[in-house]
Parts: structure tokens; sequence; C-alpha cells
């Protein structure tokens, strides 16, 4: 309900009109509530305050830059870190579900991206089993990575992103047990595990039959030009320099430098370095009125009040300012894909029920942040939800959505042949683990407004410069940046245009 109150100012010896003044008290109303929800959760609107973060333009972060390009970490040189997560596709690959290795086109990412007809299992679609999440403010992350939370902080210290000295477990070594090989934080020890995995990085062939420690030795010896490492050592390699200039050890030999924990440190500043956090949203909470629109004040209203408000409760598992208590729910989005292999068919995604073997897990997969959120879809554990909005409606009563889920909003090459009864299962363990007091999302009805209004203040959640290919060019290296091994992948869009 929208009111104006108007003060007509009237001369009382001419009887003319002299002034009028309009005050929307809606809009001061709506900005003193909204304000007090603020104070009351105590947002800053800025997650990176308290915490210490590389520079993009720091020695090591462009190191790891380089090595985030390169393709000769990929075990059969056809695949970089940056295939599935690059800036100028929200710090992901713009795809439901990713294509790492054996692509048709290695430098084409995002969509028209395919899995060529001879490559390894075949079969017409997607490689991997999840959506590519973004690196975009993934140094804010202080309890784990990865949609099942596989690289997890034993300590869970706020501000420290794992580096409290308390541990760090990977899928290296057992669960809750510490892994003295993950590196000082937890972006430094994901970026172990990529290289290691056929379908993103390793491939099915130089490599196949090693270890996840085999990998990374045969690529410290490939980038070192040292050892014997297979599928060979590089044609061109001048790695030695940029680590020497990256570690600031210009004495420094190939075996000192060039090993696979300086290679995952490197790249992880890179990572760490993609802080975007000047968002709309933040100009608001630091006291400008106007940064949003008063359909985003009534969003952010929906999102922070509990139902109990007359709110959707979204910031019960959406908290603070990085968006995400970095908990485990089950949602019942979309089981699309080739999933990873568990079920009866193989077909389903148990998500953190594969770490913690615990029932209640079965199918729950992290929170993720919202900061950037309109810029980082497909959105889903298994990219299922092609526009926000069915992410939204999915949240609120999963069970509509998936029966009248439109399969139009997938491209035509996805797996989909058992989504609907594996979809099915997630939902119902849903409703079986409120049933027994599990913490679990309540279905809530919302209006086609109230979807909106939530839609609007999302939007207000994105900082402009992660859609800005000017904004986002330090990130990516050009012809200016050296090629240490002239396998940069230079990435093109699906019209060949350079991304």
């Amino acid at each position: 309900m929208f009111f104006v109150l108007s003060i007509f100012l009237v001369s009382c010896n001419d009887n003319k009109s002299k002034d009028v003044v309009v005050v929307d008290q809606e809009d001061t109303v709506l900005d003193e509530e909204l304000r007090a929800i603020i104070a009351t959760k105590k947002l800053t609107g800025d997650p990176s305050t308290g915490r210490t973060l590389p520079d993009i333009e720091s020695p090591k972060a462009q190191l790891g830059m380089k090595l985030f390009f390169t393709k000769s970490l990929g075990g059969d040189f056809d695949a970089a870190c940056v295939t599935c997560h690059h800036p100028m596709l929200g710090g992901g690959d713009d795809l439901a579900l990713p294509i790492g290795t054996d692509a048709e086109v290695d430098n084409l990412l995002g969509p028209g991206r395919l899995h060529k007809t001879n490559g390894e299992h075949f079969d017409g679609g997607p490689t991997v089993p999840r959506n590519s999440p973004t690196t975009f403010n993934i140094a804010f992350w202080d309890n784990c990575l990865f949609h099942d939370g596989r690289v997890e902080s034993l300590g869970k210290t706020p501000k420290m992103g794992g580096n409290d000295n308390l541990g760090i477990r990977t899928p290296d070594v057992l669960f809750e047990e510490n892994d003295s090989s993950a590196g000082i934080n937890l972006v430094e020890a994901q970026a172990r595990f990529p290289v290691t995995s056929n379908e993103e990085m390793k491939n099915f062939g130089n490599f196949d039959g090693t270890s996840n420690a085999e990998v990374r030795q045969n690529l410290e010896q490939r980038l070192g030009d040292y050892g014997d490492p297979l599928g060979g050592k590089l044609i061109t390699n001048y790695w030695l320099a940029e680590f020497k200039e990256g570690f600031a050890a210009p004495d420094g030999t190939a075996e000192e430098l060039i090993t696979f924990d300086n290679i995952a440190n490197a790249i992880g500043e890179y990572e760490s370095s993609q802080v975007f956090v000047e968002t709309p949203w933040k100009a608001y909470v630091h006291g400008d009125d106007s940064a949003i629109s008063d359909v985003a004040k009534r969003g952010a209203k929906l999102f922070f009040n509990t139902a109990d408000d007359g709110g959707a409760n979204c910031s019960s598992c959406h908290s603070g300012d990085f968006f995400t208590d970095e908990g485990f729910y089950v949602i019942g989005m979309a089981q699309i894909g080739r999933g990873k292999g568990d079920g009866e068919h193989g077909t389903e995604d148990f998500g953190r029920f594969r770490e913690t073997q615990d029932e209640k897990d079965k199918y729950a997969f992290r929170t993720p942040s919202l900061l950037n959120v309109t810029a980082t879809g497909p959105w889903g554990h298994a990219g299922g939800s092609a526009t926000l909005e069915h992410a939204i409606r999915t949240h609120s009563d999963p069970q509509a959505a998936l029966d009248n889920y439109d399969f139009s909003q997938l491209t035509s090459n996805i797996q989909t042949v058992d989504m609907v009864v594996n979809t099915q299962r997630a939902i119902d363990k849903q409703l079986a683990n409120r049933a027994d007091g599990v913490a679990s999302i309540e279905d809530i009805s919302l209006t086609d407004t109230e979807v909106a209004e939530l839609l609007a203040f999302l939007e207000t959640l994105t900082d402009p410069c992660v859609e800005d290919r000017e904004c986002l060019s330090k990130w990516i290296p050009d012809e200016n940046d050296t090629d240490p091994d002239a396998l940069r992948l230079i990435a093109i869009d699906g019209e060949g245009n350079y991304l």
C-alpha cells in the first residue's frame, strides 16, 4: 500500500498556492524499517573487512594468473583452470554443467562448448557432474569449499579462510583428519584438486592410472623442466623466471621453486584477489538511500524477515555480509547430468553424505553465497535452474518446481533420463528431515510480486565490475603479459569472439 502525504502551503493573503512539498512517507518508513533490520543483523555490506587479501598486481598473484590460464596443467594439455572459471563468465563457465577435458574446441568456453564424439565416456552431454562454483570472492569462505565441503577447515575460525593453524581436511585424507599438505588456506587447498580429476583437467591419457600425488609430481616436473614427467617436457618453457619473480627468489632453482605446493599457492593468490564487493547493496548499507530501488528494498525486507514477520526467511541460511551460513541443506534442486555415481542407477548425487556418511546429509549441499549471484548462473548444485527466478521458486516450493519443471530451459545435450525420480528422492529426503527435526528450509508461498521484489533485491548484490570487460581486464592476461609456455588458453565464445 503506497500513500503520499502532500502538504500545500497556501498564502492567506492572496489565496494562491506558493509552493508544494511532497513527502513520501512510505519511502521513509521503508528505509527506517530496513535500516533497523541492518542494525539488528549487524550488517556492514562488506565481507572483505578484517581479512588479509592479496592484490592482483602482486608478483605472486600475477604468476598465479598465468598458471590459471595455462593448459600445461592439464594432463593432456587440453584444459586449464580457467576452462571452468573464466572471469567473463561470472568466475564459472556459464553452463549448467561443465565440460573440462576432451572438448571439441579447447578454447571455446561457455555456451557451445561440447564433448567431442571420440572423447572418453562420450554420451553427448556434459562430463562434469556438478555446476562450476564461482571463484569470485572465494577468499571469504571460512568453513569449506566445493558443493559438498570436501575441502574443509577444521577450526572454522571467522575471517581466517582456514588459515588458523587448526588444520584443513581434503579428499586426500579421511573425513575430519588434517591434510598436512593442504597448504595455508582453503583456497590454496582446493587448487590442488581440479588437476587430479579426469573430467576436469587430468584427462584419461598421459596421467592415466596415477594417484593424486603422482599427478602433482608430474606437473611440477613438467613446468620445472626437471625429472621425467609423463607426457614429456614442455617445448617452450620459461616458468623458472616467472617463479623467481613470483616468489621473490632470484637465486632459486627449478627444483626449489617449481613445486606443486608453490603452484597451488600462486593460483590461490590469484583466485583470492578476485574480490568484488562494491555492490549497490553495500552503498545502501553505508547510507545512500538512493542506491537501490523501493522494489529492491521491499525485497530486502522479505529476504531478511522471518515468516512470522511476513518475510521469506531467506537470511536464515543466506546470512551475514557474505550471504551464506556455509551450512548444508537438502533443497530439492533439480538433479540433472551424469550424477556422482550414487544410487541405484549411478545418476544420483548424495552431496554432503559422500563426505560425512551421515544419513541426514544425503542430498544436502552447501549454501552458496549470493554476492554477484545474478552473474553466476545457472543455479543449483547441478545447474538445473537456468534463471534466478526458477531457483527462487524451487526454494519456496520444490515439489511444485519439479512437477512443473520446464526441460526447455536446458540445452538439449544435458542428461535428464533419471532427473524426475532422482530429484523426487531429494525432496522426499527434505520432508523426512523435517519430520525428524533436522534443520530444513520450509516451503513458503510467494506471490509473483514478492518473487519480483526478491529478484530486485538480489540484483543489488552484484558488483558492476563483474559484468564489465574493462574492469575485469586485470584478471585476464593479454598480449602484454608473458606466456611462459605458449600454452595459454585464449578464450573465445560460441561465436568466435574473444572473452
